[in-house]
């Protein structure tokens, strides 16, 4: 049996959960790492939170970019003038990097925030009134019918 890996789908859609959840039951989905490594998280029924973590990168160095139902979180950090200490060993990643997000239909960006080295990216699902789920009123048998209020 030929087994399909849907881990990028996953990792880069926000507001998919449901379609996402019924492949999961069919189909194992592995994680790869990748950088730099970020969470999504649910916060609310229609609100989401993508997480990056972002160590060593400041405002100036991040770019949020929401284009097209695709968010792009993008990071280039300058070169610090300002550092005379010699490093004897470079652990913290500081490399450019892009991240993309899939958003689906709805999904809005509302804000975002950087601390403690996370970058907080919170996301809403405004389901338009039009696709909003209605109650239809049921008519008793005495009422009546529409053809009727047609007439009046």
């Amino acid at each position: 049996m030929r087994q399909f890996d849907l881990a990028p789908l996953y990792r880069n859609t926000v507001g998919f959960d449901r379609l996402f959840s019924m492949l999961d039951q069919f189909v194992g989905v592995d994680a790869a790492p990748s950088y730099p490594p970020y969470n999504i998280e649910r916060t609310g029924e229609n609100a989401y939170r993508i997480s990056v973590a972002v160590a060593g990168f400041t405002e100036s160095d991040l770019a949020i970019e929401v284009k097209e139902n695709t968010l792009s979180v993008r990071g280039e950090r300058q070169p610090s003038e300002d550092r005379k200490a010699e490093v004897l060993y470079q652990g913290i990643a500081a490399r450019t990097f892009e991240r993309r997000f899939q958003l689906a239909d709805g999904v809005q960006v509302v804000g975002a925030a950087l601390g403690n080295g996370l970058l907080h990216v919170d996301l809403v699902r405004e389901i338009p009134e039009a696709k909003k789920p209605k109650l239809i009123p049921i008519a008793t048998s005495g009422a009546p019918s529409i053809e009727a209020k047609k007439a009046a």
